[in-house]
């Protein structure tokens, strides 16, 4: 496949996604956004799923160049968070169906998403020694870093897998004001991690 194609697949396929969820998506409405036949995409993809794990991928290899470049960079263990904390939210903006996709597959089988994690680049252990070392450097609060990784993805995850509820009874289901509330929510959660995580 070449990688026109295969660009013009993904983004309808991201479009799809974004407004069906994986389980509302139809190969023949991602076939007629892509402007292509639905054969084709069998032919490539063989299934929607497999169409959705590649996009996934794609989608996070992107981000993970981003997270990669920050955690080898020679800036401190806190910098380097509040950069995570940027580029995470940026990335479920722009893909909103990330988050459920995220929950299906740890319900469903977590074996799969920890497999598509590691081929995405994604290695949970480097941000755990990364944190380690600053608790040991006394840089960082004695926490035990898992409690910091698994509360920073719980104040992140959550406003956007629970988006329909929370729009609708906080935001009186306006679009526009729960937009401007998850980006004002940048800040606020730089703030929480860097008071959690003081020595």
């Amino acid at each position: 496949m070449d990688r026109t194609t295969e660009e013009k697949i993904y983004e309808a396929a991201r479009r799809i996604f974004i407004l069906k969820g994986m389980e509302g998506a139809r190969m023949q409405e991602i076939a007629d956004e892509a402007g292509m036949n639905k054969a084709l995409l069998h032919y490539y993809f063989r299934s929607k799923e497999n169409l959705f794990k590649s996009v996934f991928k794609d989608t996070f290899s992107k981000f993970f160049v981003k997270v990669k470049d920050t955690l080898s960079s020679e800036v401190s263990a806190k910098e380097k968070l509040i950069a995570f904390i940027d580029n995470y939210i940026n990335l479920i903006q722009a893909n909103p169906y990330v988050p459920q996709f995220i929950i299906s597959e740890i319900n469903r089988d977590p074996k799969v998403l920890k497999t598509l994690m590691f081929e995405s680049g994604i290695e949970p252990q480097k941000i755990l020694d990364l944190l380690l070392n600053g608790v040991h450097s006394g840089n960082l609060s004695k926490l035990d870093p898992r409690h910091i990784v698994i509360s920073l993805l719980g104040m992140l995850v959550f406003p956007f897998v629970a988006r329909p509820l929370l729009q609708m009874v906080y935001f009186n289901d306006d679009r526009e004001a729960y937009d401007r509330f998850l980006n004002e929510r940048k800040e606020v959660v730089k703030n929480m991690i860097l008071k959690f995580i003081e020595a």
